[in-house]
């Protein structure tokens, strides 16, 4: 191999038989040969060509074929080598060869300790002859660089991209977001209302000792730091209570995830360890076993410190479905694993092996050599004469002990227990099967990275029914992150739908602890400290940057910044501003349908580009020269424009535009000594008046990019408008005389024609007795009575004709 050492024994022996030879060995003239340069004289006893060090000797071209390639390489192998050169170590010249398809080497079995030393050329005996065919052939090991690189350092792949939804789907994913909620949220109600069962708190008392007891219910005589410290002592002795006696023995309540499809809901398979306690009588059953999911052992431990006469809340943090597109899913479903065949072989042979040896032993342990054990006698033709009975199994070996059941979940609660701290009023939150901590509101938020718990929605109930929502207590970024997960962000109503889902279990009349706790929350709120994230900026309600504004959003011209924020390491510093420096801009006319104008000589906030449009679209019908001049759409600010004054009527004529109607988009654009009526008659009753009007324009409809006006009304002078309605009334009144003219004639379309028939049927039957009509009306009536029944006469298409017997023919 090119660039490979062999180790040589002495400078002597190897000139000693190279003289001895007359030929020199074939491996260089192949060397020589794929290297393209024309080999030297077989009979040369000289010495192969060294390597020389880079850099010492100016590389060979090898596409040269000219005269001085050859004769410099007949030069360099002619020269002899010095004393130098020789002391070192030997090196061959770098000759470029031709890449091959596949690398090989002479599969070798070196020796570890050889690898940390310098790689030298081996001995060769040059003068052996070399065989005829070869014995046996060398094994060869493919070497291929790519594939180990590529091993070695797997290529670093992003992530796949999350196609974003659709705007349906972002609305199915809210509706079933709210719907879901709505049942947690029942669920919860009715968690809480089995922690007052009397039955679950007589088993949960005893377990308090009456030290406890009175540490978890302080007098009123102590200070507020004595009355907290007391709480305190008796949680902690609770708290330790619980952990020795509780186990987890279940799985709790999780988050629920989205399926990516609905073949992966049909593999879907829920854990055998959920949580069983369905109804009262399992959640008394629990509370005297002390098993259960953590669930079951945040709300026992509530029930416990409701028991002793602590005001105790359960909490729950709830696990709905998320609407966002980049919410974690279902993990997807792995197949069934592959065994080679191979393997499958030696675990056949393996177990007949068994069977072979299990069956020799048995053979052996009955005795006679003729006589058969009672396994090998069960497919005996008269097993039943040998009178086997079988024997029970060996009983099975069982540990001394049972060991604790290990769940796994998130390290984070889903259900935990807030206490009223009536020294301070105020509430705190205890967590002894979870975190085992108390006093620490900041330690529930789950990371973002967790795919079994999600902070969104944190509900308090307490022990009377009522709820309250106590997330930016426990959230740490509520503003910047937790209020994206909620459904007050989609709606855009404030938060109104989550306000009405939980007024059923609203208090009717807040207490003064319900005011301090809601000065309180909205403390914890407005203290929030300033995202440092780019991204949390994102329509956040008090900051916001330059690159998150809408097209429609400016600054106004005296805003200041807050604060910068980098976008990364090598980013450049953005200015932080506040929301409230932010403008809404939109164009003159959408100022103008808003019953606004922009002021005179005013300066256009922004300039919008006008939306790109693909070469040749229908819809684009501007000439090439007018999207040159086009510079954009101007827009402007609330406060570059004013209220719109219509001009006023004058001798009772209307001011009209140039289609003939007047704009009306808001109550504020009906001109001055004019009024709005808005009626289906109202323009047929100016017309009959003779007075002037005008169809009053209150918007567009657009179907696609095509705008229709819709017209509501009309406009005119107010001084006849009194006439006006009087007709309206007036055409009314004729019109509900023509609907009720309509009817009677109809009522006497149809009593005519009854009339008609009976005077028919009655001159029929003039010269018929009495007994031969009844008789005749019975038989109608019998009729009548057959051709509404069901026919019992098999129709011919659902006759089954059985082909066997020829359908009623003779078969031949």
């Amino acid at each position: 191999m090119v660039g490979r050492k062999r180790a040589v024994s002495s400078r002597s022996s190897r000139r000693g038989t190279g003289s001895g030879q007359d030929a020199e060995p074939n491996i260089y003239q192949q060397m020589l040969s794929e290297a393209g340069v024309s080999a030297p004289d077989e009979r040369s006893p000289e010495r192969p060509l060294k390597r020389r060090r880079p850099g010492s000797q100016r590389q060979v071209n090898p596409s040269s074929d000219g005269p001085s390639t050859q004769s410099q390489l007949k030069t360099q192998l002619d020269t002899p080598p010095s004393d130098d050169d020789e002391d070192e170590d030997i090196e061959f010249q770098d000759v470029v060869l031709p890449a091959p398809t596949v690398q090989t080497m002479e599969l070798e079995s070196d020796d570890e300790d050889d690898e940390d030393e310098d790689i030298q050329f081996e001995d060769v005996d040059f003068s052996a002859p070399l065989p005829d065919a070869p014995a046996e052939k060398p094994s060869n090991l493919e070497l291929n660089l790519t594939a180990h690189q590529s091993s070695a350092s797997p290529s670093k792949r992003p992530g796949e991209r999350r196609k974003p939804i659709s705007k349906e789907e972002r609305e199915r994913r809210v509706d079933i977001h709210r719907a879901h909620l709505l049942c947690l949220l029942s669920h919860v109600a009715r968690r809480n209302h089995w922690c007052n069962d009397a039955r679950v708190q007589d088993s949960l008392r005893p377990h308090l000792t009456d030290k406890t007891v009175n540490y978890l219910t302080p007098g009123s005589h102590l200070p507020q730091f004595g009355q907290a410290e007391s709480l305190k002592n008796g949680l902690r002795q609770a708290a330790d209570v619980w952990k020795t006696k509780f186990e987890i023995t279940e799985r709790g309540l999780r988050r629920a995830l989205w399926a990516e499809d609905a073949e992966q809901l049909q593999h879907y398979e829920p854990a055998d360890d959920l949580d069983s306690c369905l109804d009262r009588d399992d959640f008394r059953e629990a509370a005297k076993k002390l098993q259960g999911s953590r669930d079951v052992g945040a709300q026992l431990y509530c029930s416990l410190l409701r028991s002793v006469g602590v005001r105790a809340r359960l909490v729950c943090s709830l696990q709905p479905l998320s609407f966002v597109s980049g919410a974690p899913t279902l993990p997807k479903p792995k197949g069934p694993k592959q065994t080679p065949k191979t393997t499958q072989n030696e675990r056949t042979k393996e177990a007949l092996a068994k069977y072979e040896a299990l069956a020799a032993s048995t053979g052996a342990a009955t005795g006679s050599a003729g006589g058969s054990s009672a396994r090998r006698r069960l497919g005996h033709p008269n097993a039943t004469a040998y009178n086997f009975q079988p024997r029970p199994a060996a009983p099975k070996a069982k540990r001394a002990f049972d060991g604790p059941i290990r769940v796994r979940e998130s390290s984070y609660p889903v259900y935990w227990v807030e206490v009223l701290d009536t020294g301070h009023q105020k509430w705190q939150p205890a967590d002894p099967v979870v975190t085992n901590t108390f006093w620490k509101p900041k330690v529930f938020e789950p990371p973002i990275t967790d795919k079994e718990n999600c902070l969104s929605y944190v509900v308090a109930f307490e022990a009377d029914g009522t709820a309250k929502d106590v997330t930016r207590r426990y959230a740490k970024a509520y503003t910047a992150k937790t209020r994206r997960l909620r459904v007050e962000t989609p709606l855009d109503d404030g938060g109104q739908w989550w306000r009405s889902a939980l007024k059923p279990f609203r208090r009717r009349r807040p207490t003064d602890l319900d005011q301090i706790e809601d000065n309180e929350l909205t403390g914890v709120e407005a203290r929030e400290p300033m995202p440092r994230n780019v991204q949390d900026f994102k329509d956040h309600p008090v900051y916001a940057l330059e690159r998150h504004m809408r097209r429609h959003e400016v600054l106004v011209p005296d805003a200041k910044p807050s604060g910068t924020v980098g976008a990364g390491s090598r980013g450049p510093l953005e200015k932080i501003y506040r929301r409230r420096d932010v403008r809404i801009a939109r164009s003159a006319e959408k100022w103008y349908r808003m019953g606004r104008e922009v002021k005179p000589n005013e300066i256009p906030a922004k300039w919008l580009q006008r939306q790109a449009r693909p070469k040749g679209s229908r819809f684009d019908d501007r000439d090439e020269a007018d999207m040159e001049d086009d510079a954009g759409t101007p827009i402007y600010t609330t406060e570059q424009t004013e209220l719109y004054e219509p001009p006023p009527v004058r001798n009772g004529r209307v001011p009209k535009n140039k289609f003939g109607n007047i704009d009306a988009y808001v109550p504020g654009m009906i001109p001055r000594g004019a009024v709005h009526i808005v009626h289906e008659y109202a323009a047929r009753a100016a017309f009959i008046v003779g007075v002037d009007y005008a169809p009053a324009l209150t918007g567009f409809q657009f179907k696609g990019r095509h705008g229709t006006a819709v017209l509501s009304g009309i406009v005119v002078a107010k001084e006849f408008e009194a006439a006006i309605r009087s007709v309206i009334d007036g055409l009314s009144d004729v019109e509900q005389e023509m609907e009720d003219e309509r009817k009677r004639l109809a009522a006497l379309r149809m009593w005519r024609r009854l009339l008609m028939g009976l005077r028919i049927r009655e001159r029929i039957w003039s010269g018929v007795g009495e007994e031969e009509r009844k008789e005749a009306d019975r038989e109608a009536e019998m009729e009548a009575e057959l051709a509404n029944a069901e026919s019992d006469v098999t129709d011919e298409f659902d006759m089954v004709v059985d082909e066997d017997e020829g359908g009623g023919f003779l078969i031949e």
